[in-house]
C-alpha cells in the first residue's frame, strides 16, 4: 500500500506536501504517515472521477456486477491483512475487525447482484396518448465522507451501491484511519474497478476540501456518515447546489427490557448492542430502559457481564473492549459519567477512565438513571450503559422518543405482540426485537429525524445513487 493520495489508478504526493501522522490508539504512539490532500487534489479527483464516469456508467451492469463480486472476493482474500490494518489504526479487537471485514466484503456480493436489478417501468399515460417510460440513470460523481468507527464497512456500504448503479466516486476518509480506505481502494483496483472509478484523498482541513469537491460542476451527490451536528454543516453547503443527499448521523437508542423478557437473553442481546466494536457505534444502545420489577436484576446481571469484559489492545488474546479512539473521546465519556453520578446515579461497575498509555475506559453500568440526566441525551459513543427504570408503558415510550435522534431501538420481551407494538410506536429506522444486533447488507439501514436521509444497504440502497427519468413517448 502506498502512503499517497489515490487518484485516477495512480498514487500522488500531496499538492503542498502536507501529511497526517496515523495513531495507535493503544499505545499513541504513530504508526504510519500518510498525504494529506488539499482543496487542489479534492478537484483533482472530482475531475478524474469525472473522466472516467462516462465510460463506467456505459459498461453493461453484468459486466459491473462482475467487477463487484471480484472486488467481494478480493477483500474476503485479503480479510486478514485488512483486519490487522483496522486494528492498528482504529483499536478495536481483532476479532470485531474480522467481522468488519466480513460485513464490509458483503457489501459488494449483494450489489453485484443488485446491479442487474435496476428496474424501471413502462405503461400508457391515464389519457391513452403517449406511453410513461421511467428509468434510473447513475446519478454521477458522488463525493463520500465517511467515519473513523467502521475503517472499511462504512466505505463499502457506499462505494459498493454507487459502482453497480454507475457511478465513480471520491472518498475522503478520516485523519484517524486513513489506511484502511487507502488499502481498500488498492484492492478493489486489483479486482478490476477501471482507473478513476474510485478515488480516495485524505485531508488535513476536512472544510476546504469539501467545498472544493463538490463545488466542481462534475459532483452530483453527497454521501456522508458522522455526527448530526457535521451533518447539519454539510447539508448547508449542499444546498448550494442542490445536490442529492445520504446521510447517515448520530444515534441515541433506546434498549427496552420489559418485565416478561428472558433477562439472561436481554443481557447477552445489551452486551452486543452496547459493547460490540469497543461501543464506538452509531447503533449502539445509549440508553437502557428497565420495566421497574426486573430493573434491579437486569442492572446487576448487566454489570456482572460488563465487569467481566476484557479491556486492552485490541491484538491481545481475550480482549473484547479496545480502546477508546482519542483522548478527547475519554474526556467526553468522563464527563458524562461523573455528571451523572454526581446527580445521583450509582456505578454498579467501572465509572472511570484508564490510566494509559493509550486511551481506554472501564465498561461501566450506572443504575438508577433519572429520565432527564443529561447522559441520556448525548450520544455517548463509550463503554457505558445507563439504567434507568420505567413502570409506565406509555410515558417510558414518550422518553424513548423525546430525542432529535432516531437511528436504533431495541427492545426484549416474551410477548412479540407487544414487542412488535412497542416497536411500531418507536421513533427509529430500525428496530431490534428481541436481538441485539440489526445490521446486514440487505437490510435497508438507516434512520429516522436528525438520525439520516436515505438508506443504505437492501434493494433501496442502490436507488439512493440512482436518477429517475420519464420519458413521454409516442409510437
Amino acid at each position: 500500500m502506498s502512503d499517497g493520495l489515490f487518484i485516477g489508478g495512480q498514487w500522488r504526493a500531496g499538492s503542498d506536501g502536507d501529511t497526517i501522522v496515523v495513531h495507535d490508539p493503544a499505545t499513541g504512539e504513530a504508526i504510519a504517515t500518510v498525504a494529506a490532500g488539499t482543496p487542489d487534489d479534492a478537484t483533482a479527483a472530482v475531475e478524474a472521477a469525472d473522466r472516467a464516469q462516462a465510460g463506467w456508467a456505459a459498461t453493461a451492469p453484468r459486466e459491473r456486477g462482475e467487477i463487484l463480486r471480484a472486488s467481494w472476493q478480493t477483500l474476503v482474500d485479503n480479510a486478514d491483512e485488512l483486519a490487522t490494518l483496522i486494528t492498528r489504526e482504529h483499536g478495536k479487537p481483532l476479532a470485531d475487525a474480522r467481522g468488519e471485514i466480513t460485513y464490509a466484503a458483503e457489501f459488494f456480493r449483494w450489489n453485484s447482484e443488485e446491479a442487474v436489478r435496476i428496474h424501471g417501468s413502462i405503461g400508457i399515460s391515464p389519457a391513452g396518448t403517449n406511453q410513461i417510460i421511467v428509468r434510473h440513470p447513475p446519478v454521477g460523481v458522488v463525493v463520500m465522507v465517511t467515519p473513523w468507527n467502521f475503517p472499511a464497512a462504512m466505505i463499502t456500504r457506499k462505494v459498493a451501491p454507487a459502482l453497480a448503479a454507475g457511478n465513480a466516486v471520491v472518498i475522503k476518509p478520516p485523519r484517524e484511519t486513513p489506511l484502511t480506505a487507502l488499502r481498500v481502494a488498492e484492492l478493489l483496483a486489483e479486482a478490476g474497478v477501471p482507473d478513476g472509478v474510485v478515488n480516495v484523498v485524505p485531508t488535513n482541513h476536512s472544510g476546504p476540501w469539501f467545498d472544493a469537491a463538490t463545488a466542481n460542476r462534475a459532483c452530483r451527490m453527497v454521501s456522508f456518515t458522522g455526527s448530526t451536528e457535521v451533518g447539519r454543516v454539510l447539508l448547508r453547503r449542499a444546498a448550494d447546489r442542490v445536490l442529492k443527499v445520504a446521510m447517515e448521523l448520530g444515534g441515541n437508542a433506546p434498549f427496552i427490557v420489559f418485565d416478561d423478557a428472558d433477562l439472561d437473553a436481554a443481557v447477552e442481546g445489551a452486551m452486543v448492542a452496547k459493547m460490540r466494536h469497543s461501543a464506538e457505534t452509531c447503533t449502539a444502545a445509549n440508553r437502557f430502559y428497565a420495566e421497574a420489577g426486573v430493573a434491579d436484576a437486569f442492572t446487576e446481571k448487566l454489570a456482572a457481564a460488563m465487569g467481566d469484559v476484557k479491556v486492552g489492545s485490541g491484538f491481545d488474546a481475550g480482549v473484547t473492549c479496545g480502546p477508546m479512539i482519542n483522548a478527547e473521546a475519554i474526556a467526553s465519556i468522563s464527563s458524562l459519567v461523573d455528571a451523572s453520578v454526581g446527580a445521583g446515579a450509582s456505578v454498579a461497575t467501572g465509572g472511570s477512565a484508564i490510566d494509559g498509555p493509550g486511551h481506554f475506559f472501564e465498561p461501566t453500568v450506572l443504575g438508577g438513571v433519572d429520565p432527564a440526566d443529561p447522559i441520556t441525551t448525548n450520544e455517548i459513543f463509550g463503554p457505558v450503559a445507563p439504567v434507568i427504570p420505567f413502570s409506565d408503558h406509555d410515558a417510558m415510550i414518550d422518553a424513548a422518543n423525546d430525542t432529535e435522534m432516531g437511528l436504533a431501538a431495541y427492545v426484549y420481551t416474551a410477548d412479540v405482540g407487544k414487542g412488535m407494538r412497542t416497536a411500531e410506536r418507536l421513533e427509529s429506522g430500525m428496530v431490534g426485537l428481541n436481538r441485539g444486533a440489526m445490521s446486514d447488507p440487505a437490510a435497508p439501514f438507516g434512520g429516522m429525524k436528525q438520525s439520516g436521509l436515505g438508506r443504505e444497504g437492501a434493494s433501496e440502497g442502490i436507488y439512493e445513487f440512482c436518477e429517475t427519468q420519464y420519458i413521454a413517448a409516442s409510437w
